[in-house]
């Protein structure tokens, strides 16, 4: 019984742990492209009128 509860512990930490990474992953994403957009519009505003 003690090893069945350790392996499902396991298997739910495994699980979180992949989750976050894939997570994390889809932040950096949104923010590099939120970060494209902001320089996008700073070239923009170089050549007058912005």
């Amino acid at each position: 019984m003690k090893r069945l509860i350790a392996l499902l512990l396991m298997s739910l930490f495994m699980t979180g742990t992949l989750t976050a990474c894939n997570t994390m992953a889809g932040v950096g994403e949104d923010v590099e492209a939120a970060g494209e957009k902001v320089q996008d519009k700073a070239e923009d505003c170089k050549d007058p009128p912005c």
